[in-house]
């Protein structure tokens, strides 16, 4: 495998890492140091979509089909299979503990003392109010979306591109054994 396939998978694994940490630190008591950032959401956009087309695509070069993606992931290391199926199972526990957790409030914000969220119910779509407690719970389940979705998406970028260069690798050497 290329050391470009290695670095833009080592990339996309940190952070995917760098952000499933903070999405499984929202269970714990308190907020999180980041919690009023704006800025924070356009750096994850503005990191996430290069990575993560640039990882497809390689793997559209690569012709890989799903069929030869998984025994593609297989070829790679013992650890950074067990280091990726963590991560990506760590990913799709926090997302599943989100959705199951989170009922039908969301997009919390503070008005002049008083606290709001949207209430996604069925047939009583609209603004509510909310108490503080309540607004806590709904920011916390909003920031562990906002790192868990694009963490996850980062980690299967990963997987994307390190399967992709194992194809590489594997065609490299099938057309350097030809007579």
């Amino acid at each position: 495998m290329g050391w470009t396939f290695k670095l833009h998978g080592g990339i996309a694994t940190a952070l995917g890492t760098a952000l499933l940490v903070p999405a499984a630190l929202t269970w714990l008591p308190g907020s999180l140091p980041l919690s009023g950032s704006t800025w924070l959401m356009p750096v994850i956009v503005v990191l996430l979509f290069p990575i993560f087309i640039s990882a497809w695509t390689r793997m559209f070069l690569t012709r890989a089909d799903r069929r030869s993606m998984w025994p593609a992931f297989r070829c790679l290391s013992g650890k950074v299979q067990l280091g990726l199926a963590t991560l990506a199972m760590a990913g799709v526990a926090v997302i599943i503990g989100s959705v199951a957790a989170e009922g039908n409030l969301q997009s919390a914000e503070a008005k002049d003392g008083r606290y709001f969220a949207f209430d996604a119910t069925p047939h009583a779509r609209g603004t509510v109010e909310i108490t503080q407690s309540q607004y806590e719970e709904v920011l916390e389940s909003d920031q562990r979306s906002m790192f868990a979705i694009p963490g996850l998406l980062f980690v299967s970028a990963a997987c994307a591109v390190l399967a992709s260069g194992e194809i590489r690798r594997a065609d490299r050497g099938f057309v350097s054994s030809r007579p």
